[in-house]
């Protein structure tokens, strides 16, 4: 990191950020490829314009938080007013700089507003550059924010937008647009990062692709709602802007109090997508929990697709006793365990075994499942309540409802007010006294219905105070029970995001594993996630969510470089199936270091009914590529050869694949990196919703 004449220049292998700080906000000159010097003249030209016919006298740069009162058209990174509409478009001055070796906290102040703001860059290790703003009200009177959002200026020559959209079990679909003109919006009010809108953006050079073209990508890592901004000014300057949605009247600041921003964790590359999203993996993997950095991910069965809400405790352990026979290290008890939840309509909320059910409690069948040898997880949904439910009986105003209206009813159940303390306390006192009671390694924590007027007690929104409810509630439970691992699910993919992977160990990637929409689910949800948090399980021949049928060889090609699992019975399986299933358990941990910490890396291919990706050693010596056929491929669009960017120019590769059984391998040959990152490997012609694996190993 270096200072100079106003200019903070911060840098990383392959990427510079520097920052103008003469002003009251800082202004980034220059996010892209490394510079070995800066030309200051030739970085503050593109920043700040000069004054435009018909225009004000100075055209304001777009700073990390544009401000209307400077006299930037750019969307206000911050909006509010104090009583009767005042200091609604505030102005800053330059307080101060505290400079650290890879960023800097820039502090300013508005003394006719009342208002401080602070802003925090740091350029990573990892590649990522994260920023996050603060405003404190030193007034004494309120003041209500209606916005605060941090602005990425993007060059001009970012001409494509890339976004990932979807639904339930359709999620992280990758789509491509034009960035030319205009504005681009996406507004999440689920309470979550969504099925719909997840809280990522990239702006791209036209036709950059995997491994080639400047690529920008920017995620805010926040777990409830969330907006996200695209725009070219009418002077063609381009920026993306991201923060937490706030709905009307949601943050007042009282006097002396603060509001800080989701981070926002932006990275770049000027080859391709695919190292840009390493940066972001390597992000998450510096800051996921301590016990998910240092050991294997086991290797898992849940029980919901097997016996749904049938729970037969004689039925479980045999089921536990064929997933150790395969294998299976951890062993999860799905919905259905507690109170007298038989189907989905009642029971959330009362977080106590089921004494129908489980006559002597859940001890017998974890006892059974630890001499297998496996580890036990259970479901738990904290943050919902059933209207026909003894909690719900007792305190019908602990819903996050307003008692104004009919609540907005989905599944079956209510939001419960975690920022009410009493609701928090009896939650955490229910899976505290769960988990200190029983032996359990690990929690699916799911939340499976959007916030709707969600209602604090005093009538004001509650998005906000229930996601901050919900990080303390596991920060409090994590810090207690240290041993436990948990999941985050949300009916699959709807809450996955950077903070939310800060104090879980995984995620739920979807809810539909037919695998040939996993495919693609899990390509886009790499985008800005790595393999090794992404729950990816086989399921049953017949999809439980698209009733597709398909092999066993297929669904086990699709799962196993996640966190791999199974969800289906395994007691009606063949015996040629489980044998099978071993094989494939036997394969997954042999190559799961590799898996699991290597760089996840996408290829791409001449058809679009194929895809390909892998996994880089990160030293470049080893590497496992899979290539699916999804489709029949079009006459004339075969691809002949699958090029390998990436790797080791120099070093030579000696190339097996697996046949589909992952037993045996087959030789394909010797090659030098720069082989196969320009020639590749000569492909054979593969049957619909048929895969290979390739191993490569330095020689």
């Amino acid at each position: 990191m270096s200072m100079a004449e106003n200019l903070i220049h911060l840098r990383r292998q392959g990427t510079s950020v520097v920052v103008d700080v003469s002003a009251g906000v800082p202004v980034i000159a220059h996010w892209g490829r490394e510079l070995e010097t800066i030309d200051r003249d030739s970085i503050l030209k593109s920043v700040y314009l000069p004054k435009q016919p018909g225009n004000v006298d100075v055209t304001a740069p777009i700073a990390v938080v544009p401000q209307h009162g400077d006299g930037c058209f750019a969307r206000p990174g911050l909006a509010g007013h104090r009583p009767g509409g005042r200091f609604f478009a505030p102005r800053f001055s330059r307080s101060k700089v505290d400079l650290s070796e890879y960023g800097f906290v820039f502090t300013s102040t508005d003394s006719a507003a009342e208002l401080g703001l602070r802003c925090q860059f740091d350029l990573r290790e990892s590649g990522v550059l994260a920023i996050n703003a603060v405003v404190t009200n030193f007034g004494d009177s309120r003041y209500l924010l209606d916005t605060l959002s941090i602005t990425l200026p993007i060059p001009i020559g970012a001409e494509e937008l890339v976004t990932l959209t979807g639904s339930w079990a359709r999620e992280f679909a990758i789509h491509r647009q034009s960035f030319s003109h205009g504005a681009w919006t996406s507004e999440n009010r689920t309470g979550r990062t969504s099925h719909e809108h997840p809280p990522v953006v990239w702006a791209v050079q036209a036709n950059a692709d995997e491994w080639h073209g400047e690529v920008w990508g920017a995620h805010l890592a926040w777990s409830g709602n969330h907006v996200l901004l695209a725009e070219v000014l009418a002077d063609n300057r381009k920026y993306l802007q991201l923060g937490e949605l706030l709905m009307a009247g949601e943050l007042c600041l009282e006097p002396g109090t603060s509001y800080s921003t989701p981070e926002v964790v932006a990275t770049y590359s000027q080859n391709g997508f695919t190292p840009a999203s390493i940066n972001f993996h390597r992000h998450v993997r510096a800051n996921l929990p301590n016990k998910s950095k240092s050991v294997s991910r086991k290797v898992l069965l849940n029980t919901w697709e097997a016996v749904y809400f049938d729970h037969d405790e004689e039925k479980l352990k045999h089921l536990a006793e064929v997933a150790a026979s395969v294998g299976v290290e951890r062993f999860v008890l799905d919905d259905g365990w507690f109170a007298g939840r038989r189907n989905d309509k009642s029971s959330l909320g009362d977080w106590w075994v089921s004494p129908e059910i489980y006559p002597n409690g859940l001890k017998p069948l974890i006892s059974h499942v630890r001499k297998l040898g496996m580890d036990f997880g259970i479901w738990v949904e904290p943050e919902m309540i059933s209207e026909d439910s003894e909690l719900f009986r007792t305190h019908p105003d602990w819903a996050l409802v307003s008692p104004d209206y009919e609540p907005v009813r989905s599944r079956n159940q209510l939001v419960l007010n975690l920022a009410h303390a009493p609701a928090y306390e009896y939650v955490y006192s229910k899976l505290d006294k769960l988990l200190s009671e029983y032996e359990i390694s690990y929690v699916k924590w799911d939340m499976n219905r959007p916030h709707v007027q969600a209602t604090l007690k005093s009538g004001a929104a509650g998005t906000h105070e229930q996601t901050l409810a919900l990080y303390k509630l596991i920060d409090q439970l994590r810090e207690k029970h240290q041993h436990i691992e948990i999941e985050s699910c949300s009916s699959g993919g709807g809450r996955i995001d950077h903070e939310i992977l800060r104090r879980t160990d995984r995620v739920w990637t979807s809810d539909c594993i037919d695998p040939f929409r996993r495919q693609k689910i899990q390509r886009g949800a790499s985008m800005f996630i790595p393999n090794a948090v992404m729950g990816a399980h086989v399921g049953a021949e017949k999809s439980h969510t698209t009733g597709r049928v398909h092999t066993l060889e297929f669904r086990a090609i699709s799962a196993v470089f996640g966190h791999l699992g199974f969800e289906l019975d395994l007691t009606v399986c063949s015996q040629s199936e489980l044998q099978l299933i071993k094989q494939v358990v036997e394969w997954h941990k042999k190559f799961r270091g590799l898996l699991h910490s290597g760089d996840a890396v996408r290829f791409d291919c001449k058809s679009e009914s194929q895809l390909s990706h892998g996994v880089y050693s990160h030293d470049r010596n080893e590497a496992l590529v899979s290539l699916v056929q999804l489709t029949e491929t079009m006459h004339g669009e075969e691809s002949q050869f699958l090029q390998l960017p990436g790797l080791n120019g120099e070093c030579r590769y000696r190339v097996v694949a697996f046949d589909s059984k992952f037993a045996t391998t087959e030789a394909v040959g010797e090659f030098t990196g720069r082989q196969l990152s320009n020639t590749g490997l000569k492909l054979s012609k593969m049957r619909p919703e048929t895969g290979t694996i390739f191993h490569l190993l330095s020689i």
